[in-house]
């Protein structure tokens, strides 16, 4: 390339002058020069990278379009697996804690401790960073739920195992069998004194029955005391754990000791007419926390539907105490 020639005229001659480039204006020459063809070449190359898909790039778009399919089909099973885990939570809370009478868990409890364990700061830049968050975040909350509905699970079954011991101890038959029985002397409730006339609070029911009629312990636990009473006359009274204690009183005899372990079912003693009472008869007691609670209620697990409405008239109506 021929190199361009630069003249300047001379007023003192008259003359044209050539002129002579310095090093630095040879240097800046040349880099805008430079500079010129690089944009030229960045423009070419740019051009054919939007107007050709190379072999390379193909294959590199397509895998991206793989990892986007995996990730949103990850997304998707994450979303079933969290409503599954969601549907088994309600049923734990309203029906399975219901069930052992169990406080809910409650959402509050259940992700409790749920943290964003992973650092996202220095991943901002990344195009997909909301996508991987979103789909960490759905592992983060479906690891937190299994977890949590798992040691639901073991408190249930250890629940379920004192359920079944409790419904063994709770007392839930009658103290006579129902073939045995003349009549329902007394209810529980207030009612007038035999003896005395006055109007009292009758703790228990009284079972009239002939002397000698067998009587059964209505829940399994120890015995606390099988002894004279006073009023009660001869009198077991049976621990039973769980806060309840039955009582079996004027019993013409024991046939336990104290500390020794019953049975539902178990015969204990016959019915009498010892301590303060007008006629053969069981009076039995039912106390929860020490309180008497009315027997009819526990009655549950020997008498039928018919028996057991026909028990609950006769208690209600009956008003002759013997005791």
């Amino acid at each position: 390339m021929s190199q361009k020639a630069f003249y300047r005229m001379n007023p003192a001659t008259g003359q044209y002058e050539r002129v002579y480039p310095g090093a630095w204006q040879r240097i800046a020459s040349s880099l805008r020069h430079g500079a010129v063809g690089a944009a030229v070449a960045v423009g070419a190359v740019t051009a054919l990278y939007i107007a050709f898909d190379f072999p390379k790039e193909r294959v590199l778009r397509a895998e991206n379009e793989r990892l986007q399919l995996s990730v949103d089909e990850l997304g998707r099973r994450a979303d079933e697996a969290i409503a599954v885990i969601g549907d088994i939570a309600a049923r734990d809370d309203n029906f399975y804690r219901v069930m052992m009478q169990a406080e809910p868990l409650g959402a509050a409890r259940r992700y409790a401790g749920l943290e964003r364990r992973r650092n996202y700061e220095r991943a901002d830049s990344l195009a997909d960073v909301e996508l991987t968050r979103e789909l960490s975040d759905k592992i983060d909350l479906l690891e937190q739920m299994v977890a949590t509905q798992s040691r639901s699970f073991d408190f249930l079954r250890e629940q379920a195992a004192m359920q079944r011991d409790r419904s063994t101890h709770i007392p839930a038959i009658q103290p006579i069998s129902q073939k045995s029985l003349r009549a329902m002397a007394s209810g529980y409730g207030y009612r007038r004194d035999p003896v005395y006339g006055t109007g009292k609070f009758h703790e228990g029911m009284d079972f009239s029955a002939p002397t000698g009629t067998p009587v059964y312990a209505t829940g399994d636990g120890r015995v606390r005391s099988a002894d004279w009473n006073s009023g009660y006359g001869n009198l077991i009274e049976i621990d039973h754990g769980y806060n309840y204690v039955t009582r079996y009183a004027h019993l013409s005899k024991m046939l336990v000791r104290p500390g020794q372990t019953v049975r539902r079912g178990d015969l204990i003693g016959h019915v009498g007419n010892t301590g303060k009472s007008t006629g053969s008869h069981l009076h039995y007691e039912v106390r929860l926390h020490g309180v008497p609670q009315n027997p009819v209620h526990y009655y549950f697990y020997d008498l039928t539907p018919e028996q057991y409405d026909e028990m609950i008239r006769l208690a209600e109506n009956a008003g002759h105490v013997m005791d």
